[in-house]
């Protein structure tokens, strides 16, 4: 009886050891059981690249700007359609400067400074340097207009400002690797893309 608990217990050791080991070498061989899932995790967004700073530094400025044409619209246009359209755009990329702004931190790199809103003649005129962005000359002119001249003015500037959005995105799909941002830069283009044929429309062009 004795030798035959004996048996039983060396087959019940053996038995376990041939499970610890098949599991152990299951998790650390990451082949076609997959199991080593934390590596997978841990790169499941990607690293990010210098494409994916320059798309966020860039955008927010490209942002704070379309931010700031919209919030003139209340108070500007006359169209009822076009302070809509202004209230739409103003909820969507507030929130995405936000968001940029927080992966730029996240990288260590620096959040541009707001100059949105400033006097002209502070040396913020970014239109020679990014897609779309409006001259200083053309957010005074954008200030002073009202009414009908307005609302021309306003969807003239920023079908432009839009197109200069989506070719900086189309930028960040070829180029970035980080997946939040190159998901973003998706989102931008089939957002604005939709705006800029509406924004057409509206002004009479087909």
């Amino acid at each position: 009886m004795t030798a035959q608990r004996r048996f039983v217990r060396r087959t019940v050791l053996a038995v376990t050891a041939s499970v610890a080991a098949l599991t152990l070498a299951a998790c650390g061989s990451g082949g076609d059981g997959k199991a080593s899932g934390g590596t997978a995790s841990a790169t499941a967004t990607g690293g990010h690249n210098a494409a994916d700073i320059s798309f966020s530094k860039d955008m927010i400025q490209h942002h704070r700007q379309a931010v700031e044409m919209a919030g003139l619209a209340a108070g500007h246009a006359s169209s009822a359609q076009v302070k809509s359209l202004a209230t739409k755009i103003e909820g969507a990329q507030a929130p995405e400067i936000k968001t940029m702004s927080g992966w730029l931190t996240s990288w260590g790199e620096q959040v541009p400074e707001d100059m949105s809103g400033m006097d002209s003649g502070m040396g913020h005129d970014m239109s020679s340097a990014t897609p779309g962005m409006m001259s200083d000359a053309d957010m005074g002119k954008l200030e002073k207009a009202s009414g009908a001249d307005f609302d021309t003015m306003f969807l003239t500037m920023m079908v432009q400002h839009h197109e200069g959005a989506v070719a900086m995105a189309k930028t960040e799909k070829a180029d970035g690797s980080y997946a939040p941002a190159t998901a973003l830069a998706a989102g931008v283009i089939t957002a604005q893309s939709a705006e800029i044929k509406q924004m057409n429309k509206m002004l009479g062009k087909s």
